[in-house]
Parts: C-alpha cells; structure tokens; sequence
C-alpha cells in the first residue's frame, strides 16, 4: 500500500486523537478477552497503546465491561484480585472467568467467560 507524503500526515494527525475519537464514537466498552497484562495497564492507568488510551480518556458516565482471561496462576495472583478491585471502584462491570482447559494446556480457572454471558452483561448494562 502506498500513501502519497500528504496522506500519511493527514492519517498521522488523525491517528494522534483516534482514542478520543473511538471514546465519542461508542456508547459502551466491552473488553473480551482482557488480558493480565492489559488488566494491569488499565487498572495503573497505563496507555500506551490505543485499547488503554481508549479507557485512559473514557468518560465514565458509559459502561465498560471486562471479561479476563489468563492462566489460572494469573488468575489467582494477588495483583490480579488488586487490579480488579481497582477497576471495580472506578465502575467496571466484571464478567468472571470460568474453568477449563485453557490455551496453554493447563486446566483451571481463567478462561474468558463463554460469549453469551458477555452478551448477558451487555444486555443487563444496557437495561439498567
């Protein structure tokens, strides 16, 4: 693909506010799977990168939800429950993980909560 000089400036500029432009532009935030490392960042109020400066300029008036996924040791490390407490406070609903095999073989708790219940969330938020 190629971009003239003018275009690339022009996506550049763009680019720079996409975050506040997604954060307008949607009603609610649903984040599936949510990763330990992205749970950490957000719960930090890290952002770098355009999923964390999405929920760095959300206006908390909107719903966001989370639905993590990890392996279960994540899961039950104590920065996990930390973080999600954190989040929690600042309003986001949490649709818990559940047990079963997960992606890097292990069984247990962590896997992200099966789409439906995520769609349940939606639906309960919405309605609220």
């Amino acid at each position: 693909l190629h971009l003239s000089i003018r275009r690339q400036r022009q996506m550049c500029i763009r680019d720079s506010v996409l975050h506040i432009i997604l954060r307008n532009w949607a009603d609610i935030n649903i984040i599936a799977p949510l990763s330990a490392n992205t749970l950490a960042k957000v719960a930090n109020g890290i952002c770098d990168n355009l999923l964390t400066s999405v929920v760095r300029a959300w206006d908390f008036k909107k719903p966001i939800i989370i639905a993590p996924a990890m392996n279960t040791l994540m899961w039950e490390n104590p920065f996990t429950q930390k973080h999600l407490d954190t989040c929690q406070e600042m309003g986001f609903k949490v649709v818990p993980p559940v047990s079963k095999k997960l992606a890097c073989g292990d069984v247990g708790m962590g896997a992200m909560a099966d789409p439906l219940e995520i769609v349940r969330a939606f639906e309960q938020t919405v309605l609220q």
